[in-house]
């Protein structure tokens, strides 16, 4: 357990936001399983897809992949096709069970992100911690990853 914290303690000062959002971009008293119900009810009247994004408010990385998530063509794309929702994780406590449901590992880091159908299906779970560098990618592999995942027409 002692070797659980300090691995949270160590991850959360290596990604500490170098200019913290002024605005916090996950709710920390969601109800996420309820929120996810909800997605999916949407998902199925809108026939999109729904996208879950595991993540925190400390961790610069979640803070990267949300400003790429809001420029205007990916903000477009993603409004098209899919329902958001983001899933905090605190400290690595929180919503566990959740990642773990949807097969993503919290441990190879965050943000994190699964895609389910509107039936809440799985299609995909990141499994390696693509976005975990969202801070150094570029816009054209966000792009491309909602580009990949969006319902068939």
């Amino acid at each position: 357990m002692l070797q659980g914290l300090f691995l949270a303690l160590v991850v959360a000062v290596a990604t500490a936001p170098e200019n913290p959002a002024s605005e916090p971009i996950y709710n920390e008293q969601a109800a996420a399983a309820s929120d996810i119900r909800a997605a999916l009810r949407q998902a199925i009247r809108q026939r999109k897809n729904v996208v879950l994004v595991f993540g925190a408010n400390w961790c610069a990385d979640c803070h990267a992949l949300d400003r790429q998530m809001h420029q205007p063509a990916l903000a477009s794309l993603i409004a098209r096709n899919y329902v958001v929702v983001k899933i905090d994780v605190g400290g690595f406590d929180k919503n566990v069970a959740l990642a773990s449901k949807y097969h993503v590992p919290l441990q190879q880091g965050i943000p994190a992100v699964a895609v389910l159908d509107s039936r809440g299906k799985l299609l995909h779970a990141q499994k390696q911690g693509e976005f975990a560098d969202a801070r150094r990618m570029d816009y054209a592999a966000f792009q491309a990853f909602f580009e990949r995942w969006k319902p068939k027409s």
